[in-house]
């Protein structure tokens, strides 16, 4: 692995602290993701299924985690499969756990051969009465493809009718949802790879380089600082791409006198950081883009102190749409009278501001964890407000990520530059 290694008591916590939320007699099945076909021969490079990571820290494909903490058998109570590795699979494939190492890694006591699952399952499944199942259950993920989880629970409900099958998710997603110390530590970590990203960037950009150079030059930068790579697929969008909110071709020419919006975020050890920031690409914002830009970042310190514990990312949300409604008025694009003629269900300020500011972070960019639940210590979410002038090809937004603490909002990314003058400045020292 890339990243370095991780103390396992933070896998066996996170086990326990699962564990003691399942009903007496009950059995639970993680199944690591599927290695998926890019073309001919090829594979995707292998990206582990968030919840089995939490649970095991394993970073292997063809492992299973099988938790039965009632069950007789001591040694089938936390056990781990893993795929059984030989000379020829070395010698094509590489390295592939032992089971002394996937133990180490785990903290797990008891690892298995993959081909041992089957029947270990079927003794644990004579003392149990209830089989919690995994699933993603992301309210906007729509997946052409049944995953890994999903055909085990399928295959389950045929080979096994008379057992109650249960939802894992919901236990799941409440303990990932409050980020203890040890996986708090890991995002910064990634925040601070980002940062160096961004520092990159600055000394980097100007007017005739093209986006992908932009990314390459990110995509350096986080491999050299041992990141996995990117924790989703990043913006690089110039001038009117910058109004294009999921803009990733990154293939256009950086003009002079455009701005330059970029969203990006290191990966490191599975946890993803997530940032925006919006440059000018010559070194220099002009008067309307800094009025535009201010809006935004007038926003965005207005928001990140109210994440509070009891607040809701809804909230968020609300305070967002409002705030930046007024802020338009300001930039002369709509006035108050036409905010008293518009059509409720059809907002003006949407034009020009149409998306949410605050969703959790952690494993996955858009982590577990829902927008009307209020905040907890312990929850890291973003604050990101923007602005899209289609017709300025202007396109700016904001975005840190934001630790919710007893004592206030902790800012994860307060030393990421973001100030009008700290760019400019930074921009003009390369």
């Amino acid at each position: 692995m890339r990243y370095e290694p991780i103390d396992n008591k933070l896998f066996k916590k996170n086990r326990e602290q699962f564990t003691q939320q399942l009903p007496k007699q009950s059995t639970a099945v993680f199944l690591s993701n599927d290695a998926h076909p890019r073309n001919g021969d090829q594979f995707f490079h292998f990206r582990q299924n968030s919840d089995l990571f939490y649970l095991t820290g394993i970073d292997q494909e063809k492992t299973i985690l099988l938790l039965s903490p009632g069950c007789p058998n001591k040694k089938l109570r936390e056990a781990l499969f893993i795929i059984k590795t030989n000379e020829q699979l070395a010698t094509w494939e590489g390295h592939k756990y032992a089971k002394e190492e996937a133990r180490t890694i785990s903290g797990i006591e008891h690892v298995y051969w993959l081909d041992d699952f089957d029947i270990s399952l079927r003794e644990v499944l004579s003392y149990t009465g209830t089989v919690f199942l995994n699933s993603n259950e992301y309210v906007k993920y729509f997946g052409d493809v049944p995953d890994k989880n999903h055909r085990f629970a399928l295959e389950f409900k045929n080979k096994y009718p008379l057992h109650k099958i249960d939802r894992a998710a919901p236990i799941i997603t409440q303990l990932r949802s409050i980020k203890s110390e040890e996986e708090i530590q890991l995002i910064q970590k990634a925040c601070a790879i980002t940062q160096k990203g961004f520092d990159r960037v600055l000394r980097t950009v100007k007017p005739g380089i093209r986006e992908f150079e932009i990314e390459a030059e990110i995509s350096h930068e986080f491999t050299i600082n041992r990141a996995n790579g990117h924790g989703y697929a990043p913006i690089i969008a110039s001038g009117k791409n910058a109004c294009v909110l999921h803009y990733i071709d990154n293939n256009e020419t950086c003009q002079d006198g455009d701005l330059l919006l970029m969203d990006f975020g290191a990966e490191y050890a599975y946890y993803t950081a997530d940032m925006s920031r919006t440059i000018p690409v010559n070194g220099k914002f002009t008067a309307r883009q800094k009025q535009c830009y201010n809006a935004v970042l007038d926003v965005f310190k207005q928001l990140r102190e109210m994440y509070v514990p009891g607040n809701t990312p809804d909230m968020i949300n609300e305070a967002a749409e409002k705030l930046m409604e007024a802020e338009i008025v300001k930039l002369g694009l709509f006035t108050e009278d036409d905010i008293k003629h518009q059509d409720s269900d059809k907002p003006l300020f949407k034009k020009y501001f149409m998306h949410g500011v605050a969703h959790p972070i952690g494993l996955d960019v858009h982590d577990v964890g829902s927008k009307y639940e209020a905040f907890k210590p312990g929850m890291v979410f973003t604050c990101e407000p923007g602005i899209y002038i289609r017709e300025e090809n202007i396109g700016v937004r904001i975005e840190n990520d934001i630790l919710i603490t007893e004592n206030g909002p902790v800012d994860l990314m307060a030393e990421i530059p973001v100030e009008v003058e700290e760019i400019e400045s930074l921009m003009q020292k390369k």
